[in-house]
């Protein structure tokens, strides 16, 4: 099949379409949706085609058909009709396509995607019609739906003779970007949404913290630039504000960026920070949530914070201020019965968390549980009770989370039941 071809838009053209079928239907709703007008002349057109609204004939054709016409599309499938019509094109001015018989035709329809004035056709030079949709919907997925408006913007400074193609390009780049902060969860690559999973197979970079899981690093396409921004107690290689800024520089090129973040984004992470610094900027950004520790931390050791009779409530909080400095504000939850505390880097700590609710009259033996690599194969959990808690974290490994209240004696009973369908999940 000849690949030398010119894939063009035609104003206004006059069409004709042969045939009332399913494949003349299926070219008849294409040029439909693109506001385009056309003639059928057909032995007989089915009702869907009638539906469109589009004057139709039910007659067999003939060659006065083709006055005035610049297109015709033969969908009939009728095997000798192609070369009856194109021996008329000595006579009228058209372009031929044929449906059933592609190398017989002069033009080739694509698969469209129309964004107002902007326009986007995908060829396949007929090959595979299939292949250009496939594509065609690729595309659909990385074009932001109001990018029409910025077209009419440069229409309008066009006409009035601006012309900038520099700030055109830069513009048009920053609405095609887009950064999506992604939860990936405590660790357990199946703990990943559906749509996170799908996000971070189609992002052109990823920013990523250092906890996130090889597992789930494996999950990023071999092509996908990645960038290590995490942070560590003691040992920041990237400090947020350079974070924020790498996010934004990013868009500047028009690329779609995954901020992976262990957890969900939104819960004691920085999330909000980077959304807040990239809004302000015009940037688009999704949230994606995941699941939280603080949630599956507890469950993958056994531990249901709102088991009925144990607790009517669960608190998350975080033991770390800024500076790694301590947060002291939650210990009166302690002393509240029927409570769950959920603690997030609270393990460092150990050793002032025990001693400062002690000090405020918290029971001692109020039962504590430290889960470190929750979800992972390294999984840990230790129980112990607030007195005992400092010298039980030293063997904790790190992250790790604390649980505190009666719902951790019921780690004895469920504990067996989560390794088991745990293991299963492995």
């Amino acid at each position: 099949m000849n690949t030398e071809s010119l894939p063009i838009l035609l104003t206004k053209p006059e069409l004709l379409i042969i045939g009332g079928g399913q494949a003349a239907l299926q070219k008849a709703r294409t040029l439909h949706q693109n506001g385009l007008t056309f003639r059928i002349v057909a032995e007989q057109v089915c009702s869907e085609l009638k539906e469109l609204g589009q004057p139709y004939q039910e007659r067999g054709f003939c060659s006065t058909d083709l006055l005035g016409i610049t297109l015709v599309v033969d969908a009939t499938g009728n095997p000798d009709l192609p070369d009856r019509i194109k021996a008329l094109k000595s006579g009228y001015q058209f372009l031929f396509n044929c449906v059933s018989q592609p190398e017989l035709s002069d033009f080739h329809f694509s698969a469209l995607l129309n964004y107002g004035q902007l326009k986007i056709a995908v060829s396949t030079n007929g090959c595979s019609p299939t292949i250009g949709q496939v594509v065609r919907d690729k595309i659909a997925a990385t074009i932001p739906a109001d990018l029409d408006s910025l077209v009419r913007q440069k229409k309008a400074e066009r006409l009035q003779g601006i012309i900038a193609p520099q700030q055109t390009a830069a513009e048009c780049r920053s609405r095609l970007a887009k950064v999506y902060l992604i939860g990936c969860g405590p660790g357990d690559p199946e703990l990943l949404t559906l749509k996170a999973y799908k996000l971070i197979q189609q992002m052109d970079v990823v920013l990523y913290d250092h906890l996130l899981t090889p597992e789930i690093m494996e999950l990023i396409p071999a092509g996908t630039e990645k960038i290590a921004v995490g942070k560590q107690k003691g040992c920041h290689s990237f400090r947020q504000d350079q974070i924020n800024e790498l996010l934004f520089q990013k868009t500047r090129q028009g690329l779609r960026i995954a901020r992976l973040k262990c957890g969900d984004p939104y819960i004691f992470g920085r999330g909000a920070e980077e959304a807040e610094y990239l809004i302000k900027r015009g940037v688009q950004v999704e949230v994606v949530s995941g699941i939280s520790s603080a949630l599956a931390g507890p469950a993958s050791a056994g531990i249901p914070p709102t088991a009925r009779g144990y607790a009517t409530n669960m608190s998350v909080v975080s033991a770390h201020l800024a500076g790694s400095k301590i947060n002291a504000d939650w210990f009166p939850l302690l002393k509240i019965p029927h409570h769950t505390t959920v603690v997030l880097m609270g393990v460092s700590f150990a050793r002032e968390i025990s001693g400062l609710a002690l000090s405020q009259g918290v029971p001692a033996n109020l039962p504590v549980a430290i889960v470190a690599n929750a979800t992972r194969s390294n999984q840990q959990v230790l129980i112990t009770d607030l007195q005992n808690l400092p010298l039980i974290a030293e063997q904790a490994q790190r992250p790790a989370l604390l649980v505190f209240g009666d719902v951790v004696n019921l780690h004895q009973v469920l504990a067996p039941a989560a390794e088991q369908l745990y293991q299963l999940a492995q």
